[in-house]
């Protein structure tokens, strides 16, 4: 899916200086635009695949990073030379302490960090205050009609009514869990 709006305000940000934090509702994208656009668009502009620290901390698997201090010990094990590494971590507020954590990375010289996070208290927050204005927020929606176009050349009527059965399903898998 194409999320070229999101995905350039990403690039803009690239090297600010900040936190990059992507929000937004359930299942609207945010992990897909960081792992998988962003991602790509990185290793299209000859960044290496070791220079790209990516972590779904939702995953299980991880789990032993919700730990900050894993998780730091591990950001850190992974910078191994003086060129740029970007951290990308995926529902970061599963990790305790989660500011403390993303503001020591911004003490790394070669490092760009990016964030998803989309529960509650993730989002009732005023996230860029937790960061002390090292943070910059991206506030991504639901694919829209004309994002839902772009990838999808039909007639205008059948777009809509797939569109629509598109979000009825969606909502009903997220009254479902």
């Amino acid at each position: 899916m194409n999320r070229n709006v999101y995905l350039e305000k990403l690039i803009k940000k690239k090297h600010n200086g900040m936190i990059k934090v992507i929000t937004g509702i359930r299942r609207c994208g945010k992990s897909y635009l960081l792992f998988n656009l962003f991602n790509n668009y990185l290793i299209r502009e000859g960044v290496k695949e070791d220079h790209i620290i990516k972590l779904a901390l939702d995953d299980r698997t991880n789990a032993q990073y919700r730990d900050p201090d894993k998780l730091c010990d591990y950001v850190h094990s992974m910078i191994l030379d003086k060129d740029m590494y970007y951290i990308l971590l995926d529902e970061v507020q599963f990790v305790n302490e989660f500011e403390d954590v993303l503001n020591s990375f911004l003490h790394i010289e070669n490092e760009d960090t990016y964030v998803t996070g989309s529960n509650a208290k993730f989002l009732s927050k005023d996230i860029i205050t937790e960061f002390r204005g090292r943070g910059d927020q991206i506030h991504l929606f639901p694919l829209s009609f004309s994002e839902f176009m772009q990838d999808n050349p039909m007639e205008m009527e059948q777009a809509w009514q797939e569109l629509f059965i598109i979000r009825r399903i969606a909502t009903n898998f997220r009254n479902e869990k």
